[in-house]
């Protein structure tokens, strides 16, 4: 019995195993998406072409974030914080160059297809069936949610959790969490596989994206990059450059509108640049970028272990005199 025991609590740390907090926390976001999803009208189709016609897209990811945080309070027995989330000015420092980041990754892979022709450039300030402003505003709102909540769930607590429960010997920590990053990625990828437009080929473009956006966190402990790359590379792809977003139509409102050409293993095709070989070439030249800059505002660059160890609130009340702050 106590063997049993062993497997799903840690008496050191006086908490679950990392397995069954992810397991319960899923359940979690299960229970909350329904309940979400039960408040819903069923009329709600009679908002369309307008903010409240995009309640049932809002409501789960409430629910995504919601969950996160309730588990990482009592299941992980965590601050907040310790999800990537220190809001410290080094913090919004790295949130700004993961937004200017995911920017110019999309501007070099415009003017690249644009200057191989692969795309023409239909017309200017298009909108679909807000008024444009109103539309932009719509979709800025939008991927600034999902740049926060996907990556609060996909790296801040899985990647997290994973590194912890596979930081044993001989993996050892870096190990695991190496280890986490990849299943955390191949789980990112598998998660859009149903998207419209979907190939094998997008899902491992979304794997190799995943470890793209994961980079920054095992490298500093902190989403700001990733929150900020992933907010800037969706509404650039999608509302100033007019590109499919991960196979969607969220380009309806896009200050640029193109018509897509050329092949599409270089380009993605219906899926957008996330499922072409630009797409690759821009997550290996962000991944090199993320590197420097974390040199030049760390002085060096190596695995964060801090991603891969917990402290409890008892270690943390016993060097500081109190519990930390959430």
């Amino acid at each position: 019995m106590s063997h049993l025991r062993r497997l799903v609590w840690s008496s050191a740390e006086r908490r679950l195993r990392a397995l069954w907090r992810l397991i319960l926390h899923t359940l979690l976001i299960a229970a909350l998406g329904m309940a979400a999803v039960s408040l819903i009208p069923v009329d709600s189709m009679a908002w369309a072409g307008s903010f409240a016609g995009y309640l049932p897209m809002a409501l789960p990811a409430v629910a995504i974030v919601a969950g996160t945080l309730l588990a990482a309070r009592f299941l992980d027995r965590r601050p907040i914080s310790d999800l990537g989330l220190q809001f410290t000015p080094a913090w919004w420092r790295d949130l700004a160059f993961g937004l200017l980041l995911g920017a110019i990754l999309m501007l070099l892979i415009f003017v690249l297809e644009l200057a191989m022709g692969w795309i023409t450039v239909d017309g200017f300030f298009t909108s679909g069936s807000m008024p444009f402003w109103s539309g932009i505003l719509f979709f800025l709102i939008l991927f600034l949610g999902v740049g926060v909540y996907e990556e609060l769930l996909a790296r801040g607590y899985h990647l997290k959790n994973m590194a912890e429960g596979l930081g044993f010997s001989p993996l050892g920590k870096a190990g695991g969490l190496v280890l986490a990053l990849l299943i955390s990625s191949a789980i990112f990828g598998l998660l859009h596989a149903g998207n419209p437009n979907a190939t094998v080929f997008s899902t491992v473009n979304l794997f190799l994206a995943g470890l793209f956006l994961g980079l920054p966190f095992v490298l500093t402990d902190q989403l700001a990059m990733p929150i900020g790359i992933h907010i800037t590379w969706n509404f650039f792809q999608g509302n100033v450059f007019g590109f499919p977003v991960s196979g969607t139509s969220a380009n309806e409102t896009s200050f640029i509108t193109v018509q897509q050409g050329g092949p599409d293993l270089w380009t993605g095709g219906a899926f957008g640049p996330e499922a072409g070989l630009l797409g690759i070439a821009a997550i290996m030249v962000g991944s090199l970028l993320v590197v420097w800059w974390v040199k030049r505002t760390r002085g060096t660059v190596g695995l964060a272990l801090a991603v891969a160890e917990y402290q409890s609130p008892a270690a943390n009340k016993s060097v500081t005199g109190q519990f930390p702050v959430e």
